[in-house]
């Protein structure tokens, strides 16, 4: 028995060990995401190192050329950087070619396909699924397309149509990035549940960095109302968790989900950060979170 004892604790200590090298792994890359308004090139280039992935995000408000153009210019800097194609905000397969002959001369070698948050179309993309499949027979530069998940219900989409569409959606793509969820256990579940389902992309787990709280409300303000009411819409009670005391801490949520990233029977690879902008205090929040894991 005391021998079964000490292998136990031996194996339960080696897989400590094991998740904690692949959580720190996971915070010397993780992705960040940033919206397309002034001085946010100035402010990347200025505080993230050029080995972290972005992603550009895309807005009714905005339109997919600022999207377009700011990730050519992060790219022109030497970032690896995919910006969002908005299937609900592209015209047609003529102004696809277009944006991918735009990204192809700009060294674009990724792409996050979604759907749109605009409730009709400005062309014929009803949603992603469409897009890749034009992407496709159009032929495209990206060497990695990410696609949404849902660990939470979608506000205006059933649980079985976002199932199905991940399915579809799967084929076409490279990996998985998940909607903001609060909730560990749930994001655990949802990542297993995602594998037994037979999809075996990676899940790079979506979550909020070190959000300011003026500067979220004038971000909001600046993507317009009814954008901003749409993207609040999407999280459920987010804002009260980010900003009540005690309600949202990214240290406690990386810190909850390191099992996963050494769990076989989940895809989870690493983290998604939302920084709204804010990539001065995240990327200083991501510095200090993993000199602790490094010496933990």
């Amino acid at each position: 028995m005391a021998i079964d004892g000490n292998m136990k604790t031996r194996h339960s200590a080696e897989h400590r060990h094991a998740a904690n090298l692949m959580l720190a792994e996971a915070l010397r890359h993780p992705g960040y995401e940033v919206l397309p308004l002034e001085g946010t090139e100035e402010s990347v280039v200025e505080h993230v190192p050029r080995h972290i992935g972005l992603t550009v995000t895309a807005s009714p408000a905005k339109g997919m050329w600022a999207t377009v153009e700011l990730a050519e210019r992060l790219s022109g800097h030497g970032f690896e950087v995919s910006p969002h194609l908005s299937a609900r905000l592209i015209e047609d397969r003529a102004r696809l070619a277009e944006i991918l002959q735009i990204l192809r001369e700009a060294g674009v070698r990724g792409a996050f396909v979604v759907a749109g948050d605009v409730q009709k179309p400005v062309g014929e993309f009803e949603g992603a699924g469409a897009l890749l499949e034009a992407m496709e027979e159009i032929g495209h530069p990206f060497e990695k397309i990410g696609i949404t998940g849902y660990p939470e219900r979608h506000p205006i989409i059933s649980d079985e149509a976002t199932i199905q569409a991940m399915h579809d959606k799967a084929p076409h793509a490279d990996y998985i990035i998940s909607q903001i969820c609060f909730d560990p256990r749930t994001i655990s579940e949802w990542a297993k549940w995602v594998k037994r389902r037979g999809v075996n992309l990676p899940i790079r787990i979506g979550m909020p960095g070190v959000v300011n709280r003026q500067k979220l409300m004038r971000i909001s303000a600046s993507i317009g109302l009814g954008e901003s009411a749409r993207f609040l819409m999407k999280q459920r009670n987010w804002l009260l968790k980010m900003f009540m005391p005690g309600g949202y801490s990214p240290d406690r949520l990386v810190r909850s989900l390191k099992p996963d990233l050494a769990d076989p029977d989940s895809n989870v690879e690493g983290f998604h950060i939302y920084t709204f902008n804010d990539v001065e205090k995240t990327e200083a929040w991501r510095r200090e979170m993993l000199k602790r894991v490094e010496n933990s």
